[in-house]
């Protein structure tokens, strides 16, 4: 006999995914393919409804079982379902002040908080938590533009925790160690990888496709009477973690701390656990400094010194891929072809899109330690770091 969970996610990785890809063709087969609303109205009523009695099943409950596990894929399943309720217009936080979900939202609470995490669905459940079962793993729909999506995020995402996993082992070992281009090496493969990912994501990944029918289901969405931004693919500590370690973004700067604030509650306990330890360390940069006041000279410094910048320039490459190709091509100029009363709600953390393009121009320029005067770089300690190097050494 299988559990309440077990039913609502095999609900979830059957009839949730054919209903959803249902409303996607009709929803692409118009003109206006961003109207949804009155369309398709009797499946939306079935995914309404075939949601609503597994959560009532498992409010009822109390309980999601025993383990972190079944937990997590519980709150991950009721997030999916109340973010295709909000993809479908079902609800919408700008026209309410609470959830007409109450049981969802009430289940989506208990089992958020239990786990110390915001009560919606997060990235790790389409990601690097998502348990494939022969072979298929959970998505909202079985379009293929969806899955390239999810799987290339989640590459990048691995290749990305690989990255900070080498890095966080050579604060252990200490920068001037002379094994440490094994993990500086480590890195630079690791960030190659993503790069490729990037690559690979502006090759294949169908704009329109993307744009209309897999970025609406990361929208915000009300549990209870707040409102809960999107998933967004950062949402994981290795990506802050480089950013750290590298000493390219700083914990005391408010800018940056204010962005590990607000998406703490979006990561897993584990990822919260290590991001605040490697806000405690010293980053590689400044040990870098520190030492070359005086052995700037010595073969290690140099070795260590160089290798360290190959992967500052490899992690901004992907910064600058992300953004300028990426966020460009997929979100801001298909943005352009919409109605005004269509650009309300279009980012999954809330902002218009003038001002999230804004604050994601920040972050790419911290991870270039770009030259700017209106924010706080590392463009001149990067500058520092090159001018020690001997003469064709430099990254």
């Amino acid at each position: 006999m299988i559990t309440r969970a077990e039913a609502f996610d095999r609900w979830i990785r059957s009839a949730f995914v054919e209903l959803n890809t249902e409303l996607e063709e009709l929803y692409y087969a118009r003109d206006d393919r961003a109207q949804v609303v009155g369309i398709g109205d009797p499946l939306k009523e079935q995914l309404r409804q075939q949601g609503h009695v597994h959560v009532v099943a498992l409010l009822e409950e109390g309980n999601t079982g025993a383990g972190f596990d079944t937990a997590f894929g519980v709150l991950g399943n009721v997030g999916l379902y109340l973010a295709a309720l909000r993809r479908h217009e079902l609800t919408n936080p700008a026209r309410e002040e609470r959830s007409p979900f109450p049981e969802a939202s009430a289940l989506a609470l208990h089992v958020g908080v239990s786990l110390g995490m915001a009560p919606r669905f997060a990235t790790a459940h389409l990601a690097m938590n998502n348990l494939a079962v022969a072979g298929v793993r959970k998505s909202f729909t079985s379009l293929p533009d969806e899955v390239l999506f999810i799987d290339e995020n989640t590459r990048g995402i691995l290749s990305l925790q690989t990255a900070a996993d080498a890095l966080m082992r050579i604060v252990h070992l200490g920068v001037s160690s002379p094994v440490a281009d094994v993990l500086f090496s480590t890195a630079k493969q690791a960030l190659q990888d993503v790069v490729a990912v990037n690559q690979r994501l502006f090759d294949r990944l169908d704009i329109q496709r993307f744009f209309y029918c897999v970025r609406p289901y990361y929208k915000p969405y009300r549990v209870g009477r707040q409102e809960y931004r999107g998933a967004n693919a950062g949402d994981f500590s290795g990506i802050n973690e480089v950013d750290l370690l590298l000493g390219l973004c700083r914990a005391n700067d408010p800018y940056y701390a204010q962005l590990l604030v607000d998406k703490m509650l979006f990561m897993l306990p584990q990822d919260q656990a290590r991001l605040r330890d490697c806000m405690t360390r010293t980053s590689l940069l400044d040990e870098l400094l520190r030492l070359g006041a005086e052995h700037s000279r010595a073969d290690w410094f140099q070795q260590n010194a160089r290798l360290y910048l190959e992967v500052c320039d490899l992690f901004g490459k992907t910064a600058a891929l992300h953004h300028d190709a990426l966020v460009k091509r997929f979100i801001e100029l298909p943005a352009a072809d919409l109605k005004e009363d269509k650009l309300s709600g279009l980012t999954a953390s809330g902002p218009p899109l003038p001002v999230l393009l804004r604050a994601l121009e920040v972050l790419r320029d911290m991870r270039l330690a770009a030259d700017r005067t209106d924010i706080v770089t590392r463009h001149r300690d990067v500058l520092r770091l090159r001018g020690l190097l001997k003469t064709g050494a430099s990254a």
